[in-house]
């Protein structure tokens, strides 16, 4: 299934004469898009991947940026998307999103695996917009649940999670070296 391209939530009070409404510092909300991965992103997205790779001081090999990259276009693996945010019509952010199944749940999970925001451009509500959007793709596919991860000292993020999102009481581990 083909996910809508859409903009940013705009306020439902907007109306004729009126001006469009503000993300935090100014920006406003029509100045950005939310749209699937192309396959013209290529050279775009791999800088965003890159930031957010750097951010969290990681990093990958350059088949897996190839290898990523399919998976995320429309066609490649139908429970892998990618959302870009656009400035300008300029990628400012990403969201990478996966389907998978869940015990649980018959209709499966959807896990935001990796959000990324410029650095410059945040705290003007990009991110919060790219969540949005992921939520869109998984309301589309019938999957309510939507979740993800972030460093515990990464006070930024997790200022904007505590708004849009539910904070559990689970601790990830992860298997060690073997």
């Amino acid at each position: 299934m083909r996910a809508p391209l859409c903009r940013a939530a705009r306020s439902p009070k907007m109306g004729r004469g009126r001006q469009p409404a503000l993300l935090a510092k100014g920006l406003p909300l029509s100045d950005v898009t939310i749209r699937p991965l192309r396959p013209e992103d290529m050279p775009e997205w791999r800088r965003l991947w890159s930031g957010y790779l750097d951010f969290y001081e990681s990093a990958v090999a350059p088949d897996v940026y190839e290898t990523t990259f399919a998976r995320l276009l429309h066609g490649g693996d139908p429970d892998m998307g990618c959302r870009l945010a656009l400035i300008g019509g300029r990628p400012a952010g990403l969201a990478h999103f996966i389907f998978h199944r869940h015990c649980w749940k018959p209709e499966g999970v959807c896990y935001l695996q990796d959000l990324f925001v410029e650095p410059q451009l945040r705290g003007r509500g990009i991110g919060q917009a790219l969540i949005r959007a992921v939520y869109a793709v998984a309301d589309a596919r019938d999957v309510p649940t939507v979740y993800w991860t972030t460093a515990a000292d990464n006070a930024a993020a997790r200022a904007l999670y505590d708004r849009i999102g539910r904070l559990t009481p689970f601790i990830k581990y992860e298997r060690g070296p073997r």
